[in-house]
């Protein structure tokens, strides 16, 4: 099937007339079925935009039974589709019967192309133009930390901690497994901060040798030392005004935390080489994966250095932890990098979602966006799937047995799902889910699920 072409799905059995529809709308990716089955395989498969069905389908083909069967499983699959039935010479009251059902317009028989290619050209503008509308309601829901996604609520509280801690001095400490997105949590922090029109400057402490990593933090004067042929000045000074990131501090060497701790204390600084002491103002921000406390411990780690960087510590909790979080992360990721791969997808199939749920993401959110990316690129069809992701459906799965607990936590999972893969529209989401826009808002209070626009954090 070719992207290029708008995709149009005709059902309808009688082969001679398929042949002359097919002829007839040769400028879409025509896509054929003769039943209600392999209607609803095209359906899922493909996503057309706009579908043509006749309603006397086999195996009442006389009647009009199997095709108002077809039409309500569509409109409820795809409730932005926008479906054109056929229907007999001065049937009205079948047709009118389809299109308070769902259907967006319809047409009697015998088929007159011209008309038909008017009515089918006006169904795609339409489509065309609500999607632009989603899309730009979408935009509006912005969220309060730009590229955090959280709706779980154990990143929910690391949301809520975020706006509290965002607009004071605190040194903050962040600590999580890697790949759990701590220096962009640092970076929320610093956007969310009084010193957002200064620099943010990350520095990963355990990238840079011992030996260099002084002077990349205090900077030199020239001749500090060979090879030493300017004054450079360091990520300290040059983060003043605005936020100081140190990465992994636990791989920081003692000798350069105690100098570390005196800056802390003192807020001024020494270049290597230098006499002259620089005061700096800005506000340090550090992580690490490491256990510090057992670091302390083994005396790797100052504990009065740990109680001067961590007077808020803010814990990420692993992806594994989140429960539906993997979910809505690749959806969030879908859509971020489908562009820019060149081959866009349009989401994940069951299994693959089950696949997203199940497994243990020992590498986090960084192994979860290299897996998106790779489907990305490998998937062959429209949909990705668990064998794209590289991952296998049931692994890993917890058990309990509270049914109250069981019910909640699905029902807030599945929410939580069908609002990141209608990327926030409360009205889709609330068709897909077959409730009221009143009774999804009600559930989403519940749960603490609020749209992005009115609460931090929900996506």
């Amino acid at each position: 099937m070719s992207d290029d072409k708008p995709k149009l799905l005709i059902v309808e059995d009688d082969v001679g007339l398929q042949r002359q529809l097919k002829w007839c709308f040769d400028e879409y990716e025509v896509l054929m079925a003769g039943t209600r089955s392999e209607a609803l395989a095209q359906l899922r498969r493909f996503e057309p935009p706009v579908v043509l069905q006749d309603l006397g389908l086999p195996p009442d083909a006389a009647g009009v039974s199997e095709g108002i069967a077809t039409l309500k499983e569509i409109v409820s699959i795809a409730s932005q589709t926008k479906v054109i039935v056929v229907t007999g010479n001065n049937d009205r009251d079948n047709a009118v019967r389809a299109v308070s059902l769902g259907a967006y317009d319809f047409y009697h028989k015998p088929v007159d192309t011209d008309v038909l290619k008017l009515i089918v050209s006006r169904a795609f503008h339409i489509y065309a133009l609500e999607e632009q509308n989603r899309q730009l309601q979408a935009a509006q829901l912005t969220s309060p930390f730009e590229g955090l996604v959280a709706t779980d609520d154990a990143m929910l509280r690391v949301c809520r901690m975020l706006e509290k801690v965002a607009p004071t001095p605190a040194s903050v400490l962040i600590l999580g497994e890697s790949g759990t997105g701590k220096e962009l949590l640092a970076r929320a922090l610093h956007s969310h901060s009084g010193r957002q029109a200064g620099r943010f400057v990350a520095i990963n402490c355990a990238a840079i040798p011992e030996q260099l990593l002084e002077s990349e933090l205090f900077g030199h004067e020239k001749g500090a030392f060979t090879g030493a042929v300017k004054q450079t000045i360091g990520k300290v000074e040059l983060a003043s005004g605005g936020t100081l990131f140190l990465d992994e501090i636990g791989d920081m060497p003692l000798p350069l935390q105690a100098k570390l701790l005196r800056f802390l204390q003192d807020r001024v600084i020494e270049r290597v080489g230098g006499r002259q002491e620089i005061a700096v103002d800005v506000r340090v921000v550090c992580a690490t994966n490491k256990d510090l406390q057992q670091l302390i411990g083994e005396q790797r780690f100052r504990q009065d250095l740990y109680f001067r960087v961590g007077e808020i510590t803010i814990n990420v909790p692993p992806l594994r932890e989140r429960r539906g979080a993997a979910t809505v992360l690749a959806y969030s990721m879908l859509r971020k990098y489908s562009g820019a791969h060149g081959r866009p997808k349009r989401g994940f199939t069951e299994d693959a979602t089950a696949a997203l749920e199940t497994y243990d993401w020992p590498g986090n959110v960084r192994e979860l966006e290299n897996k998106v990316k790779t489907a990305l690129i490998m998937a062959d069809g429209p949909m990705i799937t668990a064998a794209d992701l590289g991952l296998k459906p049931g692994e890993n799965s917890s058990v309990t047995f509270n049914l109250r607990e069981v019910r909640a936590r699905a029902e807030r999972q599945v929410i939580v799902q069908v609002l990141a893969i209608t990327d926030n529209n409360i009205s889709r989401a609330a068709d897909l889910l077959g409730m009221t826009r009143p009774t999804l808002y009600d559930l989403m209070e519940r749960y603490g699920l609020r749209s992005p626009g009115q609460a931090a954090g929900t996506r």
